[in-house]
């Protein structure tokens, strides 16, 4: 952990939506950080008070455009931007400034995939090659001294996970998993959405990019990294109708003479000491309503009724662990600090 007292001094950039929300609600308690800086596109000029009233009284500075912010003074950006806009922006980021963002922009390592996943050419290529993907547990050497960190998203987050030691370990066929995830309605942001209105939402459930999610792919380049060879998943989001969490049920089929009990060891004995990701015991079902409002995974292993698979069940917060929770996990790492700073917050209940 860094010695230094120094505070780090913050921007937010995109500090109006949900996740600039959680990035205040934490790093207002943070006690290395200072927050010198926050951008707003249409709520440009008025104060966090009126954007978020329940973050009143904190002192914070208005909200301006990208266009009037002074960097001058900043240290590190978090960047809250939607998709594409990110790129823009960052690639005109003074030099000194070390990055963390929240967009897919810098997530795949081949500009190529991000094409065909986001419809355009990606716009900063020699900045893709310095951004490190900023899944905490599983990356954390790299992040120590990256420039530019690509938080993941938060599908891939509830997914990966669990899934990654397995597919290192050998324990599951690589080539036949099934990921059933399911998302509270502010995975989709603060504009406002037709189909995202209350009356569209509440009281049923549906799928949605059937086939066709661009987490698909942020999903199997990680699955690719740690199998060595190119892997390919099957999975289908869903929103329900509630504002946060995720449930990913997961289907894999067993091999090298693994079990479900096996295996649950296996995630134990990887995640063992960590702050945020647990593996909970033999029989205990793991719910959205268990991690709300916090920065951990909560990950469970089930032997399915058909011989040779197992069901795992990954939950976590979207805005938190799946967003501006792991951000600011990342963003201790980058500058020395603990992990747990400033997010080390048990879970709201009920």
């Amino acid at each position: 952990m860094s010695t230094n007292g120094k505070k780090v001094r913050v921007g937010i950039l995109g500090a109006s939506g949900y996740t600039g929300a959680e990035l205040l609600r934490f790093l207002v308690r943070h006690p290395r950080v200072e927050i010198v800086l926050l951008t707003a596109d249409r709520k440009a000029g008025s104060s966090i008070d009126q954007v978020f009233p329940h973050l009143a009284g904190e002192g914070l500075p208005k909200l301006v455009t990208i266009e009037e912010a002074d960097f001058t003074k900043v240290d590190t950006v978090f960047c809250a931007l939607p998709h594409a806009t990110t790129q823009q922006v960052v690639k005109k980021l003074p030099k000194h400034l070390r990055v963390v963002d929240l967009s897919a922009d810098f997530r795949f390592q081949d500009v190529e995939t991000y094409a065909k996943w986001y419809g355009h050419e990606h716009l900063a290529p020699d900045l893709q090659k310095e951004a490190v993907y900023g899944l905490t547990e599983i990356e954390r050497g790299a992040i120590s001294n990256a420039s530019l960190i690509a938080v993941p998203g938060c599908y891939p987050t509830s997914a990966l996970l669990p899934l990654v030691p397995l597919v290192e370990s050998g324990e599951i066929v690589k080539d036949d998993i099934v990921i059933d995830s399911k998302s509270g309605v502010t995975g989709a942001g603060r504009a406002a959405k037709e189909q995202n209105l209350y009356a569209e939402v509440a009281e049923g459930i549906h799928a949605y990019n059937i086939a066709n999610h661009r987490h698909s792919a942020e999903i199997e380049q990680g699955l690719s990294k740690a199998a060595g060879r190119p892997i390919v998943v099957n999975f289908t989001p869903h929103l329900m109708p509630m504002n946060r969490g995720i449930l990913s049920t997961i289907y894999v089929r067993l091999e090298n003479g693994a079990t479900p009990d096996s295996i649950r060891e296996t995630l134990k004995k990887r995640y063992a000491g960590e702050a945020f990701v647990k593996v909970v015991d033999k029989d205990v079902v793991p719910a959205t309503r268990h991690v709300r409002g916090s920065n951990l995974c909560l990950i469970g292993v089930f032997a399915d009724r058909v011989k040779g698979r197992a069901i795992i069940c990954s939950v976590i917060d979207n805005l938190v662990k799946g967003a501006s929770g792991q951000a600011i996990q990342d963003f201790n790492r980058m500058h020395g600090f603990a992990e747990t700073l400033g997010i080390d917050h048990a879970p709201m209940f009920p």
